[in-house]
C-alpha cells in the first residue's frame, strides 16, 4: 500500500470542511493538487470516500468510517514524534491541559506559576470545559492531562489521582438573614432562591443532591454558566449559591459574604486524570510529577 501521510492529512481537512475549495486555501495547496491526492487516495482503497454535491462534499458510508479511522492514526502519528522531540529535550515540550471554570482563578494559574519557574521552556496549551469534555478529551488524545473535580475513580481508560479535598461554603448576599451567622445548616436555606450553573454541570449536581439529602428540592430560577455571573447575581441580591471554597477564596465580590455549611458536609475532591492507555510523553510526565509532588507538600 503506497497511502502517503499527505493524502490523509488532505483527506481529513477536505471531511472536516466539507467542501474542497476551502481544504486548499486552508492547507495552501491548488484545488487540482488537492484533488488529485484525493483521487488516487479513492483509487488505491478501491472505493469513492466523497459523494459530489456541486461545489461541495459529503463523506460516504464508508468515507465517514475511514475518516474517524484516519483522525485516530495521524494523532498517533503526531504523538510519536512528539515523543521524539521531547526524548531529546523534555523541558521544551509542550502539554495540553484541560480544566473546568472553578479551578481557573486560583489552583491552576498557581500550579503553572511554580512548574515555570523551574521548566521556563515548556509550553502550554489550556483548554476549559465541562466535566464530560475533560473525561472524553484525554480519552480521545484532544488533551493530555486534565485537572478535575469531582475525580473519576472508576472510569478503566482514566487513570486518577486526587490531589486535594474541599468543601463548599454558602455565598449569601450580605443583607440575607444568615448573614451574621458563623455556620449554617444547609435546610436552613430551603426557602431561598438558588443561583446555579445549568443542569448538565457536575457542581449544580453535587448541590442539588446535598439539598436533597438535607430533605428539600432547591428552587433555581436563576442560572449561569461562568462563576462570574453567578456571583455577580448573588452580589445583586437576586439569590443565593453554593460554590466550592477554592472559587471564594481571595475572591469574594462585593455585597456578599461566605458561611461553612456543617450539616449535610458538602464537598468533593479534586485531582488531575491521565489516559491509561497510552504512555506520558517526556514533557507531560515531567508536568505530571511535578503537580504530585506540589500537592504532596503542600498537604503535607
Amino acid at each position: 500500500m503506497n497511502m502517503e501521510l499527505k493524502q490523509l492529512k488532505y483527506f481529513i481537512e477536505v471531511a472536516r470542511l466539507e467542501h474542497f475549495s476551502k481544504a486548499a486555501e486552508e492547507l495552501h495547496v491548488a484545488q487540482s493538487a488537492l484533488s488529485r491526492q484525493i483521487g488516487l487516495l479513492e483509487k488505491e482503497l478501491g472505493v469513492e470516500l466523497f459523494q459530489r454535491e456541486g461545489r461541495n462534499v459529503k463523506l460516504t458510508l464508508i468515507g465517514r468510517i475511514f475518516s474517524e479511522q484516519a483522525v485516530i492514526a495521524l494523532k498517533a502519528i503526531e504523538h510519536a514524534k512528539q515523543m521524539v522531540d521531547e526524548y531529546l529535550d523534555p523541558e521544551r515540550g509542550t502539554i495540553r491541559i484541560g480544566f473546568p471554570s472553578s479551578l481557573a482563578g486560583s489552583t491552576l494559574p498557581a500550579i503553572i506559576s511554580a512548574f515555570k519557574r523551574e521548566y521556563p521552556e515548556v509550553k502550554f496549551h489550556l483548554r476549559q470545559g465541562s466535566y464530560p469534555f475533560l473525561k472524553e478529551g484525554i480519552k480521545n488524545r484532544e488533551i493530555d492531562l486534565a485537572f478535575i473535580g469531582p475525580v473519576p475513580t472508576h472510569d478503566p481508560d482514566l487513570h486518577a489521582d486526587i490531589l486535594f479535598s474541599e468543601h463548599f461554603f454558602a455565598l449569601l448576599p450580605e443583607k440575607h438573614p444568615l448573614a451574621g451567622r458563623e455556620c449554617l445548616s444547609l435546610n436552613e436555606l430551603a426557602e431561598d432562591a438558588f443561583v446555579l450553573f445549568p443542569e448538565d454541570f457536575i457542581l449544580r449536581k453535587i448541590v442539588v443532591d446535598s439539598c436533597h439529602q438535607a430533605g428539600f428540592r432547591p428552587f433555581i430560577p436563576f442560572e449561569g454558566e461562568d462563576l462570574d455571573t453567578l456571583k455577580g447575581l448573588v452580589s445583586a441580591g437576586i439569590g443565593i449559591s453554593i460554590l466550592p471554597e477554592t472559587t471564594l477564596n481571595g475572591n469574594l465580590p462585593v455585597g456578599t459574604i461566605k458561611l461553612p455549611i456543617i450539616q449535610p458536609e458538602v464537598k468533593r475532591t479534586v485531582g488531575v486524570i491521565v489516559p491509561k492507555n497510552r504512555q506520558l510523553s517526556p514533557s507531560e510526565h515531567l508536568f505530571y510529577d511535578f503537580v504530585l509532588n506540589y500537592f504532596r507538600n503542600r498537604n503535607s
